[in-house]
């Protein structure tokens, strides 16, 4: 796995083998009342706290102005609370709501429980492989942000 062309084959592996990981892991949403970007975004309040809709846009990786139709229609769901921002009288605080905290747990859940029972199957030699793929993929991401 030395030259350009096997890694770019790797990537390419390891690529589509992301997607279809991650399109069984949408399967278990199938009566989600949400969609995944409005997901995504309570996912990023429940694990980095309350934020402006700036910070939040900027965590997502979406303009702005798409945040605040993501945050109004929260909002409009209960899964978010907005609160006037303590110094800056312009912006305001959003922050997950107990009906959003249940719904990441659900959620989280519901994926946990199927990834379990797929492990489950596995050898223990393939585990601790998918645990260090695990960090480098987390290493990989972390350096791109």
């Amino acid at each position: 796995m030395t030259t350009p062309s096997d890694v770019r084959a790797l990537a390419g592996e390891l690529s589509l083998a992301v997607v279809r990981l991650t399109r069984h892991l949408r399967g278990r949403r199938a009566d989600a009342q949400i969609s995944l970007t409005q997901l995504s975004a309570l996912a990023t309040l429940a694990r980095d706290g309350a934020m402006t809709p700036g910070a939040l846009a900027g965590k997502e990786r979406v303009q702005p102005p798409s945040m605040t139709r993501v945050i109004a229609s929260l909002s409009d769901l209960d899964l978010v609370q907005r609160r006037p921002h303590p110094t800056d009288g312009r912006q305001i605080i959003v922050s997950l709501s107990p009906a959003g905290r249940a719904l990441i747990a659900d959620e989280t859940h519901a994926r946990e429980a199927w990834m379990t029972e797929q492990l489950a199957g596995l050898e223990p030699d393939q585990l601790a492989v998918l645990d260090q793929a695990v960090a480098i993929m987390n290493q990989i991401v972390a350096e791109s942000e």
